[in-house]
């Protein structure tokens, strides 16, 4: 006897042996309630429904597989009390079609992931190295038509059978972040913190220097300062080299440039052609736009000084260009896309230009957003590439930049004692500083930008956050 899905009566409370899928064919999914009775059912409209687990598959075109659907009641009570990170535990898995899986979540959103996705990404031992977190599997041995020969959804995961009979287990909040179809994660832990920007009413407390160098919580409020605005200040850090030296490496590794291997200091001596080398004031600008990659963050600390005059200046080059932008979205545009030619060149042996030749002031990344502020009007090299037109456009946005710049309200003056040490983005937070008369001496140092931001990612997630964002 068949029946319709509409016709079930009292075969309702049965539960069904087996299933038979006709995928090529018919597009229905038979439910086998006893031998003299069994329903059709619309192959979508099969997908949302609970079967038992491990429900058998068969078809005369496809060979005899089996998957779950393990509704929600079959989860332990605590199960999403166990999982880390999104907590999110799915209500359903299956078989959405012969090339994808799909997740139906508690929060009524339904996620597909391909096969050859799922076994490209399993994360068991053999595939991914628990130490090292590299990838071991070979993409290219993998069947580009692969498909799983079991599906099961359980309180640890998504467990999932290969027909080589390999046996992968995705945890829930994995494939929760990692979803791509639709993507549900609605920020990247990766990512740097969301920017906070000020202007010259900013009043950012220190961190004490004993705190940053013997304490987590105190690393970590110094580098949440640095992450959110740019910069941050430590207070009474004896006034040494090595001192110094010693606060910069709990940071991350030192940049070696040909100013000096490290550390470096300066006086109003012209050690090097430079005109930090002197006694002359400077204006707004951002380090190493002259390298492919700039330093990531600069360090300054004034150890000496017995004249008047020298107070360093900080300006929020983000907050900058978000006036900019609002003033003249052509300016805005203009330097965001204009390649400004730089190089350092003054000493004898040094001849430095970026690779490619050229960089904007402002650059973006491919979502549009700011990331990196290039500027230095001393170091730009002659533009002799632009056309008439583009220079004109060019020099119109770079006075108005120019004129935000020196705005009384976005600059901050801090006459940096001796004992206070700052670090800054120098990807962000434009430096100057006022001339000056006497002695003068000032250390610093360049960092990486990538070792930085690996030091604030780790200081702030755990070992299981890595392993759910990677």
């Amino acid at each position: 006897m068949e029946v319709s899905e509409s016709n079930l009566g009292a075969q309702r409370q049965k539960k069904p042996k087996l299933v038979w899928q006709g995928l090529k064919k018919s597009k229905h999914i038979f439910v086998v309630f006893s031998a003299q009775c069994r329903v059709a059912f619309p192959e979508k409209k099969m997908y949302r429904f609970i079967a038992r687990p491990f429900v058998h598959l068969r078809s005369s075109n496809v060979a005899r597989a089996c998957f779950s659907t393990t509704p929600s009641c079959l989860h332990k009570a605590n199960a999403r009390k166990r999982l880390q990170g999104t907590g999110a535990v799915p209500q359903r898995a299956g078989l959405a079609n012969d090339k994808q899986i799909y997740l139906d979540w508690n929060a009524k959103k339904t996620s597909v992931y391909h096969h050859f996705w799922l076994r490209d990404h399993c994360r068991c031992e053999q595939c991914y190295h628990p130490q090292t977190r590299q990838r071991l599997v070979d993409t290219f041995a993998i069947p580009r038509d692969i498909q799983p020969t079991s599906v099961d959804s359980t309180p640890e995961g998504l467990a999932v059978i290969w027909p080589d009979g390999h046996q992968s287990l995705y945890a829930w909040d994995w494939l929760h972040t990692h979803s791509y179809s639709p993507v549900l994660r609605t920020s990247d832990p990766l990512e740097s913190k969301q920017p906070q920007l000020w202007d010259a009413s900013l009043n950012l407390p220190a961190v004490d220097h004993e705190e940053v160098m013997h304490s987590k919580e105190g690393l970590a409020k110094w580098l949440n300062n640095l992450e959110v605005y740019g910069i941050a200040f430590v207070d009474n850090t004896p006034t040494t080299i090595e001192a110094t030296e010693a606060l910069g490496r709990r940071l991350c590794y030192l940049r070696e440039t040909h100013y000096d291997r490290g550390m470096w200091s300066i006086q109003a001596n012209l050690h090097h052609a430079d005109t930090a080398y002197t006694t002359l004031g400077l204006g707004a600008h951002t380090d190493n736009t002259y390298f492919t990659e700039p330093a990531g963050l600069q360090m300054f600390h004034k150890l000496e000084f017995n004249g008047k005059g020298g107070e360093s200046l900080f300006v929020d080059g983000f907050n900058v260009a978000k006036q900019l932008k609002a003033l003249s979205p052509e300016a805005y545009r203009t330097l965001s896309t204009t390649h400004v030619p730089t190089h350092s060149a003054g000493d004898d042996d040094i001849l430095i230009v970026p690779t490619p030749r050229a960089y904007p002031i402002l650059n973006h990344d491919p979502n549009g957003r700011l990331y990196q502020v290039r500027y230095n009007n001393n170091d730009r090299s002659a533009l002799d590439h632009l056309s008439s037109a583009q220079l004109e456009a060019f020099y119109d946005a770079l006075f108005m930049w120019s004129k935000l710049l020196k705005d009384k309200k976005n600059e901050l003056w801090e006459p940096l004692n001796p004992g206070r040490v700052v670090i800054f983005d120098n990807w962000r937070v434009l430096h100057g500083r006022a001339a000056f008369e006497g002695h003068r001496l000032l250390c610093g140092a360049y960092f990486p930008w990538d070792d930085y931001k690996s030091r604030a990612r780790t200081v702030r997630l755990t070992s299981e956050d890595k392993d759910r964002l990677l």
